[in-house]
């Protein structure tokens, strides 16, 4: 055939391709426990799914006209399908010089323009550092970092299209800037890490000498700061929460949820709902199980699981569409909203306004957190930024008052300018502040002056409890309706019935915020 020695080369350059570092850089890289570039795109991907883009690109060295040595680029990556869906898929390639790039990776941009052109959902596998200093060697001179707006990409995915980032190594630099350009990442536990400088770096500068676990590993990130929204105990779990999430959001803006077969609630779950809170209000009780009881399977995806614990954000579906859950946690400081949950809060609100999932709030919340550690800690900023974005969210919201809803953070819990239909159980509480420390606030000197002041407090105590009942509350109108917990879960199909038809009369209609990393 005339084009054979052609196809011959073809064929060459793709197999160099497909060696990567090596047979040697492959083998640290699995001695590290970790998988190979192409063995983490084939794991997360569909079988046989996976279409290279720009594979022939990296480096060649030639002799006497003929392909001597050829280095892949540091990033693969292409085309795939998740669960029958397209997206698109890159990643960085840790056997060739760490993954570490001496210029801008032109397949990266390849890769992201195509997943922003044809609006598909991104997925980055991050393991490497950002630029290398061989680059100034290469170059012959240094260079302006703005010169290379290399998050301008992700950012504008961003608007438009899911993109989700796995930390799967060590990573630092602009890599580290693009892990939290996600509307929700993941890394693992023991083998990833993430840092803007690593140890080396940070123990020249600041002389502190870290291992990389201790200075950006897991469990900084996933339960300090907050960088990192899920942990995973391996690469396969990282990849089957990836998929997980994905199932959860359209593939774009202009895109309603996908709707998967309606599963029935977990076994029980009438009794379960009926006796769940107790009579006591002074005793906790598992919110989550609470919200497993009423939403399909009695299974949800828990988001940022051990950040902000008082509060509870996850995905879910009621009759089989998607519903994001928001859950105050009484298990965890009284459910009290503190700066680390409310943060938590306003990004995911965002991430439900931006791909039309509706709101669904489970509300049991004392207040803000109080004390000189949450004053030090900002939280007043952090729950007004809170109230602020669900006064500015779009999409249907539906409240269900559980226990208690007090003070400014109760506001963070429903949207009064707009249909603010909240239903409460016979357990639900309202208020400014909580009649206990309300009383001794505002009845001080009465207190103080009564020869006996601790019957005296117990005596208004009592007094205002009656004023406190739930029924009183709904005869002014407080509360759109008292029910039996048991309807709950037909009150949350009839809402997201509703919701569903209203986004899908709204359909392309942008959040009005966006989301913010």
């Amino acid at each position: 055939m005339p084009w054979d020695p052609e196809l011959d080369e073809l064929a060459r350059r793709q197999e160099l391709a497909k060696t990567m570092g090596g047979p040697a850089s492959v083998a640290r890289q699995h001695e590290h426990g970790k998988l190979t570039v192409r063995e983490r795109i084939d794991a997360l991907l569909d079988p046989g799914s996976f279409e290279e883009l720009g594979g022939l690109m990296g480096h060649g060295e030639y002799a006497d006209g003929e392909l001597a040595e050829f280095t892949p680029a540091t990033t693969v990556g292409g085309l795939g399908r998740i669960d029958g869906r397209r997206v698109v898929v890159t990643g960085t390639d840790f056997t060739i010089r760490g993954g570490s790039a001496t210029k801008p990776s032109q397949k990266g941009r390849l890769l992201a323009n195509t997943a922003y052109e044809y609006r598909l959902p991104f997925i980055d596998l991050l393991d490497g550092a950002g630029a290398n200093i061989e680059g100034v060697s290469e170059r012959g001179h240094t260079y302006l970092p703005s010169d290379y707006p290399v998050f301008r990409r992700p950012m504008q995915i961003m608007e438009q299209a899911p993109l989700i980032c796995a930390v799967l190594g060590s990573v630092a630099g602009g890599p580290a800037g693009i892990a939290l350009l996600a509307h929700w990442n993941v890394m693992v536990r023991e083998t990833s890490a993430l840092f803007a400088s690593g140890p080396p770096v940070v123990k020249r500068a600041l002389g502190h000498d870290l291992t990389k676990q201790e200075l950006g590993g897991a469990q900084i990130h996933t339960r300090e700061s907050g960088c990192i929204d899920n942990a995973a105990d391996d690469e396969y779990d990282a990849f089957r929460q990836i998929r997980t999430v994905l199932s959860y959001l359209p593939s774009n803006v202009w895109e309603l949820p996908p709707v998967a077969p309606a599963q029935p609630p977990p076994d029980g779950w009438e009794e379960g709902l009926a006796s769940i809170v107790p009579r006591d209000r002074k005793r906790p009780y598992s919110m989550k199980r609470l919200v497993s009881l009423c939403v399909d399977g009695g299974e949800f995806f828990e988001i940022a699981p051990d950040f902000g614990e008082s509060l509870i954000v996850a995905l879910a579906r009621v009759d089989g569409h998607p519903v994001g859950i928001i859950a105050n946690n009484a298990a965890k400081h009284g459910g009290a909203l503190d700066q680390r949950a409310a943060d938590k809060q306003s990004r995911f609100l965002d991430l439900c306004d931006v791909f039309h999932i509706p709101i669904v709030y489970f509300v049991d919340i004392p207040g803000f957190m109080i004390g000189q550690q949450a004053e030090r800690a900002g939280t007043l900023r952090s729950g007004m930024r809170a109230i602020w974005i669900w006064q500015n969210i779009t999409v249907p919201t539906f409240t269900v008052q559980v226990r208690k809803c007090y003070g400014m953070a109760g506001a963070a819990t429903s949207d009064a300018s707009r249909l603010n239909y909240r239903v409460a159980w016979p357990s639900g509480e309202f208020g400014s502040i909580p009649i206990e420390g309300g009383v001794s606030a505002a009845f001080r000197r009465e207190i103080e002056a009564a020869p006996d002041p601790r019957q005296r407090m117990e005596e208004l105590e009592a007094e205002l409890q009656v004023l406190r009942n739930v029924f009183r509350t709904a005869e002014a109108g407080g509360v759109e309706e008292v029910i039996d917990p048991v309807q709950t879960r037909h009150y949350l199909q009839r809402f997201v019935e509703m919701a569903y038809r209203a986004l899908e009369q709204d359909r392309g209609k942008k959040a009005r915020v966006g989301f913010r990393p």
